[in-house]
């Protein structure tokens, strides 16, 4: 069993491969790959992976680390797939650049998302290529790169027979709030959800069989905010570190949670405002983009958006760590993340492996899951996960507020990824001005041009 991880340069690397080694049992992995075009960065990430399997774990599993693609997927049973095609300096020309004209500027959604779309869709069909190549004809690629929508539509759409799952951890990171916030574990909550990647609603969470939403709308209108108590003590620092780059020490917080911090304090609180008007369902987080995208602009730096926070606390503190240790031996374990996002990963190559069923929510093909949806749109459902793949659980129709919202972000989405593959500057221009984050064709120009002298290096030619 050889798992490869496809950008395994990257600061959640670690934790993801933790979450691997722990379930060792399950998933019977003889062989870790790490795989990335940048070897120094690479390099570090797999000092510490060692470590981990090796001297914390103490297991026989071989890690190689690697720059060929011949070597990283011959014969490999999973890939876990988490590019970052054009790295750190690129999310924030994402970020800023739509922020100079008054719009969201988010790493995954508005036009910053748009514009890392269209730098991830020929990399994934080239990844998606290579692995037909070379690996196990049994392969499962399993895609957690952003932005998720983008990329399972182009997928769908260049590469319809790909073994590829698209999933994406946010909602995870949602339900292991929402856990802590009732005072409850986040194994005994199942959930009904349906939406695009990073655009959907929770219609249900269940606690041991127990409708549980109507305690969880009490405790946000109580608090004015989704965030556990605990993470609530001190009010006025978490506001403060929602405001720059200082984060609260990790003893003031009952566990680490990455979106939890920094700006992340203006995305929990914006649930409370929207279920203030529309209490039926929880939404996901990154609706607040779309929904209170002037008041998103209002409370953001233009010169310092979370790219920033994220190199000058996880990406510093984990490489600043791994510095350490090989100057002294000495390692700190709280400078890498673990977690629910490896930990969800794993669990889903378990249940690929053997055959188990077992409920997750995935990006796939609607294929009537959602009736008043299109039938090839890449929605967000919950499905019950074995050898052969996703098998979709099929919704009630769905309110038509959501499905206003949800067609237009989907068919900006369709837009950009046919502009992209056609080269047609008009395309991924409608995909811009149709985006709701976007008020106007004028400003919609504006962004889409500064994006393609930014991108110059990474973007198909637009005419």
């Amino acid at each position: 069993m050889i798992i490869t991880l496809a950008g395994g340069g990257s600061t959640f690397t670690p934790g993801i491969v933790k979450s691997i080694a722990l379930r060792k049992d399950e998933l019977e992995v003889d062989e870790i790959r790490l795989y990335d075009i940048n070897e120094e960065r690479q390099r570090k990430i797999g000092v510490l992976v060692d470590w981990i399997l090796h001297q914390d774990l103490g297991l026989d599993i071989t890690l190689t680390v690697t720059t060929d693609p011949v070597v990283a997927f011959t014969d490999a049973d999973f890939i876990f797939a988490q590019m970052r095609v054009g790295g750190y300096a690129m999310r924030e020309q994402d970020e800023k650049i739509p922020l100079r004209h008054g719009c969201v500027g988010q790493e995954t959604c508005g036009c910053g998302g748009l514009a890392y779309g269209m730098r991830t869709i020929f990399p994934m069909v080239e990844l998606i290529d290579t692995v037909e190549r070379y690996a196990k004809p049994t392969y499962w690629i399993l895609n957690y790169s952003n932005p998720a929508a983008i990329v399972s539509e182009a997928c769908r759409r260049l590469r319809p027979n790909a073994r590829i799952i698209n999933i994406c951890d946010m909602p995870i990171a949602i339900i292991d709030v929402v856990a802590a916030a009732l005072g409850v574990k986040k194994q005994d909550i199942a959930y009904d959800y349906f939406g695009l990647n990073h655009f959907g609603w929770f219609t249900s969470i269940e606690v041991n069989g127990h409708e549980a939403l109507p305690e969880l709308r009490a405790y946000i209108k109580e608090h004015e905010i989704l965030m556990p108590e605990a993470f609530l003590k001190d009010k006025a620092a978490l506001i403060k570190s929602a405001a720059s780059t200082e984060q609260q020490a990790d003893g003031d917080q009952p566990e680490q949670n990455r979106h939890t911090k920094g700006s992340w304090y203006y995305v929990w609180k914006g649930v409370y405002e929207i279920m203030e008007l529309f209490p039926e369902y929880l939404p996901n987080t990154y609706l607040n983009y779309y929904l209170q995208q002037k008041e998103f602009v209002e409370h953001s730096d233009p010169t310092h958006t979370r790219a920033n926070e994220v190199e000058e606390t996880r990406e510093r503190n984990l490489f600043d760590g791994i510095d350490r240790y090989e100057r002294t031996g000495e390692i700190d374990e709280s400078v890498f993340y673990a977690g629910s996002h490896g930990d969800w990963i794993a669990d889903l190559a378990i249940a690929l492996k053997n055959d188990t069923k077992a409920r997750f929510l995935v990006i796939t093909q609607n294929r009537g899951a959602l009736p008043n949806m299109p039938y090839d749109a890449m929605v967000e459902v919950p499905a019950y996960i074995g050898k052969k793949g996703p098998e979709v659980i099929a919704q009630d129709p769905i309110p038509l507020f959501q499905q206003g919202l949800m067609m237009q972000q989907l068919n900006s989405e369709k837009l950009l990824v046919e502009g992209a593959i056609e080269g047609s500057y008009e395309k991924v221009l409608q995909a811009f001005a149709l985006n709701k984050t976007v008020p106007s064709i004028k400003v919609a120009k504006e962004i889409l041009d500064d994006m393609i002298e930014a991108n110059k290096d990474f973007w198909p030619e637009l005419k």
